[in-house]
């Protein structure tokens, strides 16, 4: 299992995040918040403007997001990534005024869930949110297994960069991701970036097969991933979850939104639509 923080992605290590918890609860109208998602987010995002700078997606990129599920108005949204609920608060309550049922957010971290948790049950969303605490892809593999998910409409990727391909890939052979249906919005794909999975989305089919041949990933040996997890058990397929290949057959459709950060420099949102997929 990946750990929390691996040594190569450092996090900040200063309990910024349950200070956030304190200095929402404290907050003299408190109880103006309570079942006010806006509200709440104003209120995380003047804790990272003022104290200590949280790494949420922010209200210009969140709002592309949450207008695209205004837009297609998803029943069901999965998200990589959930940090301390800002995300899954605005998107959550997007897809509720839609009409959708479920945000399925997926956290590695424990703190930064219950964070997001009590954020979550502050803003009434719990109904609609569910934080789902482990590494992503063991969390995709239980919720195939569980019958939770069997498709995806719109998946957020906000998590480790260098993992945003490897978990795409395992979407792809859970067979999660339909033509016509499913879309993709991944975020901060300028800066820190995450150039291969740009490479992926933005290749054709022909050159997509060309770069599984390059790459070093666990031999299906042709079963139906999904299939197989559902009757063995994730543990028990002898698959390395977090190495498989691809399905190169997916066509994508993608478009780069770019937007300044804080630090005036530039940073990117990806918008992939799955639009068709080739016959071998």
């Amino acid at each position: 299992m990946a750990s929390i923080n691996p040594p190569h992605r450092p996090l900040h290590d200063d309990n910024r995040e349950t200070e956030l918890l304190q200095y929402v609860f404290n907050l003299p109208n408190l109880d103006d918040l309570r079942g006010q998602p806006d509200k709440i987010l104003d209120a995380i995002d003047t804790y990272s403007q003022t104290h200590k700078h949280l790494m949420n997606i922010g209200p210009k990129k969140g709002q592309l997001i949450s207008d695209l599920i205004s837009e297609r108005k998803p029943s069901t949204v999965v998200e990589l990534g959930g940090y301390v609920g800002y995300s899954a608060i605005k998107f959550g309550d997007a897809v509720r005024r839609a009409g959708g049922k479920r945000y399925l957010s997926l956290e590695i971290n424990p703190v930064f869930a219950a964070v997001a948790n009590m954020l979550i049950d502050l803003a009434g969303l719990r109904d609609v949110v569910r934080v789902l605490v482990a590494p992503s892809h063991v969390s995709l593999a239980w919720l195939v297994r569980e019958n939770v998910l069997d498709h995806v409409e719109l998946l957020f990727l906000d998590h480790w960069k260098d993992r945003y391909l490897p978990d795409l890939w395992l979407v792809e052979q859970l067979g999660l991701l339909k033509p016509g249906v499913s879309v993709l919005a991944a975020d901060n794909v300028l800066q820190p970036g995450a150039p291969e999975y740009l490479d992926w989305v933005r290749a054709s089919p022909a050159e997509k097969r060309e770069k599984l041949k390059q790459k070093a990933t666990t031999d299906l040996g042709g079963i139906d991933l999904a299939k197989a997890i559902k009757e063995k058990g994730e543990k028990d397929l002898g698959v390395d979850l977090e190495n498989v290949p691809g399905n190169p057959n997916l066509v994508y459709e993608t478009e780069i939104h770019i937007f300044e950060t804080r630090d005036g420099n530039k940073d990117g949102v990806e918008i992939t639509k799955v639009v068709g997929e080739e016959k071998n």
